[in-house]
């Protein structure tokens, strides 16, 4: 039987996890969210490919790349909140994916408050920190075996 596989997406600025404002984004690192989410997908038996870009135009290109796979975690970052570019691709394909958000939005500036995304999502997690990626592979993986 073929593993499922899920896509882990970063848009900007998450290269910078653990430098970039720790005491909102916390000390951990995307090397460390890429080293646990390996572990939790080899409990789950799932097949795992990180992929992370500055640049809105090839997280669409990604995007797209993953309409066969499970399932995909995205954490946009900022484009969450700008980009009709990034949902058209994610409402084309035919792929569950669940939002994610190291920081609470919520309790940031008003223009956080809105997702271009969250529709769409099979799930939205929000202020959880680097556990927010857990939980999101958790939920893609109850999904896969529905």
């Amino acid at each position: 039987m073929t593993r499922s596989t899920i896509a882990v997406l970063n848009g900007p600025n998450l290269n910078l996890l653990g430098t970039r404002e720790p005491g909102l984004y916390g000390a951990t690192t995307l090397a460390d969210v890429e080293r646990r989410c390996t572990e939790v997908a080899a409990e789950l038996d799932l097949d795992l490919e990180f992929f992370q870009s500055n640049h809105e135009g090839a997280l669409v290109d990604e995007i797209q790349r993953r309409r066969d796979d499970a399932g995909i975690v995205l954490n946009a970052g900022a484009y969450t909140h700008t980009s009709v570019a990034i949902r058209d691709a994610l409402a084309a394909g035919l792929v569950p994916f669940v939002e994610v958000h190291v920081s609470n939005v919520f309790a940031r500036e008003a223009f956080r408050h809105h997702s271009y995304l969250s529709d769409l999502a099979s799930g939205v997690i929000v202020g959880c920190g680097a556990d927010g990626y857990e939980f999101a592979l958790r939920r893609l993986a109850a999904l896969t075996q529905r």
